[in-house]
């Protein structure tokens, strides 16, 4: 039999078709291959409920499925708790509310479903893999992982990005949308801007293999 792989992916932000494409293509195997998702499922695109359905139901499925909290799941998480409720509107939020609202039934008192709520508050900041730390946006450089605060690993750029400082591991990380996946010595991109019409992206491990849909 063969080895185990891991299979990451990259920001979705709504995009349910997208998701469902990449999911079809890639060889993974729900009983043995662990699959990691960046963060940032919701916002900006047509159907962030959906994805969210989506990766309740594969969380169910599979005990190696992996999420990372992105800053758009802890701005969403803001704005439901009355705070930065402006900020999160201006960076796409709209669209999740009005996805929410349309599968909302009359007798539901909150927006948000339980077991969404409970995805949401289960999101992982990192993952450490052999060779690999898992992140949304990326490491402070010259900050050992222990240290790291969560604001840095889900919203930083220009520091990390331009970096070529050795983190001890390869850092994967999604974010910061690129034309197409960045390979460096010390990191990996995998933003390679699915809501912006371009591709939605998964790196396999141990093979680094890419494979991607089109918008």
């Amino acid at each position: 039999m063969n080895s185990k792989r891991v299979f990451v992916i990259g920001d979705i932000h709504g995009c349910l078709g997208m998701l469902n494409r990449l999911m079809d293509k890639i060889p993974w195997r729900p009983d043995r291959d662990r699959l990691i998702f960046v963060g940032d499922y919701i916002d900006r695109g047509e159907n962030p409920k959906g994805v969210v359905d989506y990766m309740v139901a594969l969380t169910r499925c599979s005990p190696h499925v992996d999420c990372l909290i992105g800053n758009h799941e802890a701005m969403f998480l803001d704005y439901l708790s009355g705070r930065e409720e402006e900020l999160y509107l201006r960076n796409g939020g709209r669209s999740t509310l009005m996805s929410y609202e349309a599968d909302r039934s009359t007798d539901e008192d909150s927006l948000v479903p339980p077991d969404h709520m409970s995805f949401y508050n289960s999101l992982k900041p990192y993952i450490e893999l052999k060779g690999y730390y898992v992140v949304h946006a990326g490491l402070r450089p010259e900050v050992d992982i222990s240290e790291q605060k969560l604001e840095d690993m889900i919203c930083i750029r220009e520091p990390f990005i331009h970096s070529t400082y050795d983190f001890g591991k390869r850092v994967i990380f999604g974010h910061t949308p690129l034309d197409e996946s960045l390979v460096m010595e010390n990191k990996i991109g995998l933003d390679t801007g699915a809501v912006h019409g371009f591709r939605l992206t998964c790196l396999e491990l141990p093979e680094m293999r890419f494979h991607s849909v089109k918008a």
